[in-house]
């Protein structure tokens, strides 16, 4: 079978190594966009914490789980760097209430999933996060993870790569039945658009509306020197807003969910000041850290905060991979798999009918 996926994001990446794997033929089309969320984002992997609707939670907990299994395939290929470490993660706040509801919460969810590990009251959460403010505790939870989405990219496609799928540069487009990469035609049995926030755009000739859009996300990367961040865990104030540290002395600060915002590719003063004020107000100790860059990323956003993914009803041959919002590290590499197994035949893992594609067309 060979299939063409658009996009070479997280999930075209993921659904791209998981079809190789199976033993499809598989071209990979990339339009080299500009502000790619995949290669803005620094991914937390920690959906025990959320405060997400139980359907989101449901896909992002078997997410979380197929993260060991994911680095156990791409290690079988020869792929050791995914970038994915389990470093713990904490929910912080100064409020004993906050604080209560969240134990319970997350230590009623881990008790369901065995990856997530021991969870636990601190009352000094800067213990563990010496940058953080003295006033706060936390919840941690052992099995929290954390991820560069640039880096688990690139080890996908490697890996895709090393089974033969075949890269392809240029704008993809429907035409006339057929996908055509600048002119040329690119034959397939099943085509994936995992496109991002702009798969709405792409299918729209197909006469069919995702509901997918852009919603900008502005990400800060600090420098503490000679400090050892790596083993930090991620941390999460009761907002959307986290903290999460990787080697090298390097700390995240993010970020902005500015919803309407199209595809305009900027940091913004209000954006900056949004993100430094937030990470501050829970972290002073970054104070003196050296701002190094800010990274732009348009989230594929649904309206109602849930992924799409399946096939087209009146297109089966055509299957979406979108609409993760500002849980695409977590979901998408699992979203990989479901796909993947969509496209095959095989009945996937998880129901997907709450995420099928159209929901938002029918209305």
């Amino acid at each position: 079978m060979r299939t063409v996926v658009i996009g070479s994001g997280i999930a075209g990446a993921s659904t791209a190594y998981q079809l190789a794997r199976r033993g499809a033929e598989v071209v990979v089309v990339d339009a080299g966009r500009t502000g790619v969320a995949t290669a803005a984002g620094a991914g937390i992997v920690c959906p025990w914490t959320s405060r997400a609707g139980e359907e989101h939670y449901r896909a992002a907990s078997a997410a979380a789980a197929y993260y060991r299994t994911l680095v156990e395939e791409l290690a079988e290929d020869g792929v050791t760097d995914s970038s994915f470490e389990v470093v713990g993660g904490m929910v912080v706040s100064a409020d004993g209430g906050e604080l209560d509801e969240a134990y319970e919460r997350v230590s009623r969810r881990a008790a369901e999933a065995p990856v997530a590990g021991e969870v636990r009251r601190i009352d000094q959460a800067r213990g563990l996060f010496p940058a953080l403010a003295p006033e706060l505790g936390a919840v941690h939870v052992e099995g929290g993870g954390r991820v560069d989405g640039r880096c688990l990219r690139d080890a996908l496609l490697a890996a895709a790569g090393e089974r033969g799928v075949r890269m392809v540069e240029g704008h993809a487009a429907f035409e006339d039945g057929a996908v055509r990469v600048d002119g040329e035609v690119l034959n397939a049995d099943k085509v994936v658009v995992a496109a991002g926030a702009w798969s709405t755009e792409l299918v729209a000739p197909l006469g069919v509306s995702l509901g997918v859009a852009p919603q900008r996300g502005q990400i800060s990367h600090f420098e503490l020197p000679g400090v050892d961040t790596g083993p930090w865990p991620v941390v999460l104030p009761v907002s959307s807003h986290y903290l999460l540290a990787f080697p090298g002395s390097r700390v995240v600060a993010g970020a902005t969910r500015e919803t309407g915002s199209g595809f305009d590719y900027r940091v913004t003063a209000a954006g900056q000041r949004e993100v430094l004020d937030q990470a501050l107000t829970v972290a002073p100790g970054l104070a003196d850290a050296t701002l190094l860059e800010t990274r732009i990323g348009f989230r594929p956003a649904s309206e109602d905060g849930l992924p799409l993914l399946g096939p087209l009803t009146e297109q089966p041959d055509v299957l979406i991979a979108t609409g993760f919002g500002a849980g695409g590290l977590t979901l998408a590499p699992f979203a990989g798999t479901l796909i993947a197994d969509l496209a095959l035949g095989v009945e996937p893992s998880l129901d997907v009918t709450p995420y099928r594609p159209e929901r938002f067309s029918a209305r």
